[in-house]
């Protein structure tokens, strides 16, 4: 399986990301934002973490207008697999290719931790390897997660069952870091190919740095 990491001014995460995808068996390659083409053979477009041209104007909102934004958007259209983590799925709200936006934290502070998510949907490539229910122990680190859609929105999410996760404590009830809506931490496009998330599996890969709980998030792309 061939894995993509788009890499812009300010991203971080690329190489952690290169690297979880890597220990799973999946070739990568990482690819510069003024890009006017993927690899052909792409099989997952990962829109990795941290801060995308400083996150100035609005986190996300200039990289939207990147070269390569171009044809990411093409990929998704066609039904490529996307998946935006943190900065990613900012960046990806912002080009429209997933619903909603994220707004600064409740509590105007950056938050980094590690964070129980409760699978709210598992029916979709991101998440089959695990159960509706299931808790997860995952880090997050952002300042802009405050997840928001109208009511409408909320109400084609939870009806198209494209909530795919939600902050809680470790018995599974409502615990919200940062004020979003619902208390989501992931949604996916109603066609199910687009995927983003605030907190960072690629970052829960071994269990002696806190967590291995994002193995199973990301292998079902590998199987799919």
């Amino acid at each position: 399986m061939k894995v993509t990491i788009l890499q812009f001014p300010g991203t971080n995460c690329e190489y952690d990301t290169q690297h979880a995808f890597e220990s799973l068996g999946a070739e990568t390659e990482i690819v510069w934002h003024k890009a006017e083409s993927l690899p052909s053979d792409t099989d997952l477009l990962v829109v990795a973490g941290g801060f995308s041209y400083g996150d100035y104007l609005r986190s996300g909102a200039i990289a939207k207008f990147s070269p390569v934004m171009k044809v990411v958007t093409e990929y998704a259209n066609k039904g490529g697999k996307v998946l935006g983590i943190c900065n990613g799925f900012q960046v990806l709200t912002e080009a429209g290719l997933l619903p909603g936006a994220l707004k600064r934290n409740d509590g105007l502070h950056f938050i980094s931790k590690h964070h129980t998510l409760k699978v709210e949907n598992n029916n979709n490539i991101f998440l089959e390897k695990l159960n509706n229910g299931d808790l997860v122990n995952i880090p997050i680190a952002h300042h802009d997660g405050n997840y928001f859609i109208d009511e409408k929105g909320l109400a084609n999410l939870e009806a198209n069952n494209q909530i795919l996760l939600r902050y809680t404590d470790v018995n599974g009830a409502i615990q919200n870091p940062n004020g979003s809506i619902s208390s989501i931490a992931g949604v996916c496009n109603k066609s199910k190919n687009v995927f983003g998330l605030m907190p960072h599996p690629e970052r829960a890969m071994e269990s002696i740095l806190g967590s291995d709980d994002g193995i199973k998030m990301l292998q079902g792309f590998l199987e799919s």
